[in-house]
């Protein structure tokens, strides 16, 4: 087999209420002010869009790529909530018009607004995320389809805001990452319409949701071999943690999660309505195989059977199901039977027939290339190539197919399905994957 491989709102003697704290941050992305001439900036984390096998179907270009590393700006941009003002309509476009001062506005009714001012906080740096393409915009992310790549045509209307979260982290040590869900518009503002789910909290702030919410799932056991998936939460965009709504744009939020928090983990996931990112620790990242150790294995298993490298992303057409065993093995390798031409490597070569007979089950089945699994931070562990995802063909460790085959990634707006992490495409059968047999020539 071969492997294919903002101006002022108010002045504080008209405020109902002051309130300083870090409850809410956001912020936007860059290299590290303490970082020595020479010397690599400190890097929080690295973002990962699940479905692309390492690159974007159309490349990696400036913002809009597969994967985004998080490093410390050379200066902070964070803030913080400073002060907040209950005003009234006609005051809320005055307050919203100034660029220098980043606030969030929570429309009550027609005639009341409640606005709170951020002010600048030297603690942390902003990072953030969306499909729109304006420059406060650090990550731009755009829908995956179901099987791999983006959606892309004038029909196509996507359901990722263009200020999707943001991401806070800490620019001292343990450098803890925190995500909030929306982020600032080119005026440094987030607007939450009168229509949006919002409410007063128990200590009298203001919170709320945006409106196809941003969910987060931390696993359990952490980002390895032991890992499980863990509870889909809604963040809200003061960091708290909610559980689901009835359906994604539900006026009516779920419950306060008081025992977790907006604290990202290594391999938590971060769902978008369109797009779902994992999120990857730098401890977590030396765990994980790196691009040659992946060669290395393929060209070694290549080396006993063929198996072509493929493509590194997933834009073109997904290839048919595997012919399952009830043992939930594959194949690899397949042998002349009944006059049917040997086939000197897993995939559809030109001429060669699209059904061929399993050499351990007899079973008659379509063809599947089998493809590498190319994003190394998608791995739990460095393990061999044992297992392939069905009905796509991508190949990683055992350890990396199960816990993937396990966990459901959302899907519109109440549905979830579980689907390879290389390409999108939907799992199928009992377990989601199948057990590689290695066969070597017969000659």
């Amino acid at each position: 087999m071969v492997l294919e491989g903002n101006p002022e709102v108010g002045s504080p003697r008209t405020s109902d209420l002051q309130h300083r704290g870090n409850k809410g941050s956001c912020v936007l992305s860059s290299p590290g002010e303490d970082a020595q001439p020479g010397e690599d900036p400190i890097k929080y984390g690295e973002l990962i869009v699940l479905g692309y096998n390492g690159c974007l179907a159309s490349g990696d270009k400036g913002r809009r790529r597969s994967r985004l590393a998080l490093s410390r700006r050379p200066h902070a941009n964070g803030v913080k909530p400073d002060v907040m003002h209950h005003i009234s309509t006609p005051l809320v476009s005055k307050a919203l018009s100034n660029r220098g001062q980043h606030s969030i506005s929570y429309t009550l009714s027609r005639s009341h607004s409640v606005i709170v001012e951020y002010t600048h906080d030297s603690d942390t740096d902003m990072f953030q995320i969306g499909r729109s393409t304006e420059n406060m915009i650090d990550f731009v992310v755009t829908d995956t389809s179901p099987g791999g790549g983006a959606a892309e045509g004038p029909s196509a209307q996507s359901t990722i805001s263009r200020y999707a979260c943001r991401i806070l982290c800490d620019r001292r040590p343990p450098y803890t990452a925190r995500i909030y869900a929306a982020g600032f518009d080119a005026s440094s503002n987030i607007f939450l319409g009168e229509r949006a789910a919002k409410w007063r909290t128990p200590d009298g702030l203001m919170d709320g949701l945006t409106t196809n919410g941003v969910l987060v799932m931390h696993p359990a056991g952490g980002f390895s071999e032991d890992s499980a998936p863990g509870v889909w939460r809604e963040i809200s965009v003061c960091g708290n943690v909610y559980t689901l709504r009835d359906s994604r744009s539900a006026q009516q939020r779920g419950k306060l999660v008081e025992n977790e928090s907006n604290v990202l983990q290594d391999g938590s996931l971060i769902d978008l309505c369109g797009a779902t990112l994992l999120w990857r620790t730098p401890a977590g990242l030396l765990r994980a195989p790196t691009l040659k150790q992946l060669e290395a294995q393929r060209q070694e298993a290549n080396a006993a059977a063929p198996v072509p490298r493929g493509p590194q992303h997933s834009g073109l057409p997904q290839p048919s199901p595997w012919p399952h065993s009830t043992r939930q093995t594959a194949a690899m390798g397949l042998r002349p039977l009944r006059a049917r031409p040997r086939l000197p490597r897993l995939g559809l070569p030109s001429g060669a027939p699209r059904s061929a007979e399993c050499p351990l089950c007899r079973l008659v089945g379509p063809y599947v290339p089998l493809w590498l699994g190319q994003e190394a931070g998608l791995c739990l562990d460095p393990g061999p190539p044992s297992h392939a995802f069905a009905p796509c063909g991508h190949v990683c460790s055992e350890k990396t197919a199960r816990y993937w085959a396990q966990t459901p990634l959302p899907h519109g707006t109440h549905a979830f399905h579980a689907a390879c992490p290389f390409c999108g495409a939907w799992l199928t059968g009992e377990h989601g994957c199948v057990r590689l047999i290695f066969q070597g020539p017969l000659d």
